[in-house]
């Protein structure tokens, strides 16, 4: 070896020896310094995100606000739930005024690559749908040919709808409106001929109206919408919390581990992947800056990712809907635990 390739190797081992633990990211520490978590949410989805009769925040992405909060700081209740419209979630979270934002937002090449955010993992696996009146005679998306649509602006879903229709080649009038509630009213109203959204926000809708029987989900999908939290790029260890706090409730649901048996669990599982998980061997904790017991709080707290589902849009829900794709990778869905190793 050179004299030169001999002193790059030392000036690089010595630079390797100098980095000591990963410091606990500035959004973890501002959550930690201030006590609460604020997470951007929509401004009012059934089963997704929605203040209840006594004000509280109910709904799967509210829950993984909790779950998120719990992980953090021990505590799910220490939660400032910000509702968002599409036009505001992105630049509040760009901003700092929320931590993270968990407000069925499809994760997209664009938006990971060009607002300064990044996609952490998917808490829903959906699409975009239509729907009209039963007694309007369509059955099919192609018969809309002609037809007004009330679609949200600034969302994937007004985009989809015009790509959707140029292909179809077919004439279709988009009517925007700022949020999903405006969309909803303008349509039961009579405003336009069909709405178009996520077919999760379709069944939260729909399931809203005096008289949902008046009204038909069409079968068809245009686009797909991979649904999940997003946080700002430049904090890497935010990411690991967020992303492996989801991780674990889906994990969690894999072992069978829920809210009511998580303590039984972490006292008599001699399990590694259940003692990994629930707190009993520290290393994961440590490397993420997190309390040995992050996951067993999450999930003691809100249930596993099968509990959040069935609680808040299962077929017992006035939502009602199938797990579909979001069934465990077991029973031929697609949530899949990454090793929490």
């Amino acid at each position: 070896m050179s004299l030169i390739r001999r002193a790059l190797a030392a000036a690089s081992l010595a630079a390797v020896s100098m980095i000591g633990p990963a410091q606990a990211g500035a959004t973890l520490d501002g959550v930690r310094s201030r006590g609460t978590l604020s997470c951007g949410v929509n401004t009012g989805v059934a089963g997704f995100s929605q203040p209840d009769s006594q004000g509280v925040w109910r709904g799967l992405d509210a829950d993984l606000c909790r779950a998120i909060a719990a992980a953090a700081l021990g505590d799910a209740s220490k939660v400032r739930f910000l509702p968002l419209s599409g036009q505001q979630r992105f630049p509040a979270l760009q901003s700092g005024e929320v931590d993270v934002l968990v407000r069925q937002t499809t994760a997209t090449m664009g938006r990971d690559t060009a607002l300064g955010l990044r996609s952490v993992g998917i808490n829903f696996y959906d699409g975009q749908g239509f729907m009209v009146r039963k007694d309007a005679g369509v059955s099919r998306a192609a018969q809309l040919d002609g037809a007004t649509v009330c679609v949200q602006q600034g969302s994937t879903t007004e985009g989809n709808l015009a790509d959707w229709y140029r292909a179809a080649n077919i004439r279709i009038t988009p009517v925007l409106f700022e949020r999903i509630d405006q969309v909803a009213t303008a349509f039961s109203s009579g405003r336009c001929d069909a709405l178009t959204t996520d077919a999760s926000q379709i069944a939260a809708v729909r399931s809203s109206f005096p008289n949902p029987g008046d009204f038909i989900v069409l079968p068809d999908r245009i686009s797909k919408e991979p649904l999940g939290p997003m946080v700002r790029r430049d904090d890497q260890e935010w990411f690991d919390v967020v992303r492996w706090t989801l991780n674990a409730l889906i994990e969690a649901e894999e072992l069978g581990i829920t809210s009511a048996n998580v303590e039984a669990r972490r006292a008599q599982d001699s399990s590694p992947t259940v003692r990994r998980l629930l707190g009993a061997d520290p290393s994961l904790a440590q490397g993420a800056k997190l309390s040995p017991s992050w996951a067993y709080d999450a999930i003691r707290a809100v249930g596993n990712y099968g509990e959040l589902f069935e609680r808040n849009v299962g077929k017992s829900t006035p939502l009602g809907m199938e797990r579909g794709p979001n069934a465990l990778w077991t029973a031929g869905g697609l949530m899949y635990a990454w090793p929490l190793r």
